[in-house]
């Protein structure tokens, strides 16, 4: 595999960085929504909040400047994509709202059926904004109908083909499986020993599911197979993804759930990458003609642009991964809820 060591390349990577920091981060945050409903007492509830919530807005900051990132440095990608998904990322965009929406209103009012309204909202907007992100994976990877003027030559219903939505069900279950664990680092008592046995059962949810993906993988997109073929050192990545995921589950057995946590983190890093290196130099593959994808030369802006740009990111990026760095450590530790408390 050649990676050429040019503007265009840097910002496949740097796009995917920022992407990869978001699914990681708000990996956790949707995690914790889909598990919300699993709790029972209103106390419970407004603990798996705050264990989120003085940091579930910076980390949507990673998908914001990726989608700004990719617009700059790719905008034919961007208006592709916005354009054949949109019905798709408007339901993104409102389970993301109604996520928002929730997290901040449900705790204003001291009602019980007010409170039940805004927690189905929380866990549902969750689940669906992670089964979404998942499937627009999937389908980046398997490949969209792309005519020659580079546009989305297929419809809404294409988009949910088996394989994109058995990559969304992995992705759910991959969140889950994070949220719980950091759900785990974060609270205490009853809280804590439910979490740990959903912990479990979504763990063994998520491995069976990326077994059977990874086989659906070699049999359906052997695009993404042929880089590793021509060179056999890069199936180190799925490799290592294996033993993460093995890692996950003999931390958690040894009470180390942070690092458990981190391995799961780990494991989203090592799965993106895989995927990276896989579509390079693509960026959105034609299931068609071939000819007709899109890659880092022919959907970039100008080298002017690029080289700008990547000015501002090599200021930015340090200030972005710095601000998250000082919000964990701020807000680390245990759940505790007083007057300030969601």
């Amino acid at each position: 595999m050649n990676l050429a060591l040019d503007l265009n390349t840097t910002w496949f990577f740097l796009v995917g960085i920022l992407l990869t920091g978001y699914a990681i981060l708000d990996g956790f945050d949707l995690g914790i929504g889909a598990l919300h409903l699993f709790t029972r007492t209103d106390q419970d509830r407004r603990i798996m909040l705050n264990s989120i919530g003085p940091i579930w807005d910076g980390n949507e900051v990673w998908l914001v400047t990726g989608g700004g990132a990719l617009f700059a440095a790719f905008p034919e990608v961007y208006a592709t994509a916005f354009s054949g998904f949109y019905m798709a990322f408007m339901l993104l965009l409102f389970s993301l709202i109604f996520r928002a929406v929730a997290i901040e209103f449900r705790s204003k009012k001291d009602d019980v059926l007010w409170r039940k309204v805004w927690d189905t909202s929380f866990t549902v907007s969750s689940i669906v904004a992670a089964l979404l992100i998942g499937t627009a994976l999937g389908n980046v990877a398997r490949g969209i109908p792309l005519d020659g003027s580079f546009e989305y030559a297929g419809s809404f219903w294409d988009i949910l083909n088996p394989y994109s939505l058995l990559i969304g069900i992995t992705v759910l279950a991959l969140f889950m499986m994070h949220g719980a664990l950091y759900g785990i680092v974060k609270t205490e008592h009853a809280l804590q020993k439910l979490l740990t046995r959903i912990f479990r059962s979504v763990y063994f949810v998520f491995a069976a599911a990326y077994v059977f993906i990874t086989i659906n993988t070699f049999l359906f997109t052997p695009h993404l197979v042929q880089p590793f073929k021509a060179s056999p050192a890069l199936f180190i990545l799925p490799l290592l993804t294996v033993l993460l995921i093995v890692n996950i589950f003999v931390q958690h057995k040894k009470g180390r759930d942070l690092a458990a946590f981190l391995s799961s983190g780990a494991v989203i890093f090592t799965l993106m990458l895989t995927l990276g290196l896989g579509l390079y130099p693509n960026l959105l593959i034609s299931s068609g003609d071939p000819a007709n994808s899109l890659t880092i030369y022919n959907a970039a802006s100008s080298q002017k642009t690029l080289q700008i740009m990547l000015t501002i990111a090599l200021i930015g990026m340090p200030l972005v991964l710095f601000y998250t760095v000082i919000i964990f450590r701020i807000f680390r530790g245990k759940v505790k809820l007083d007057k300030h408390s969601y």
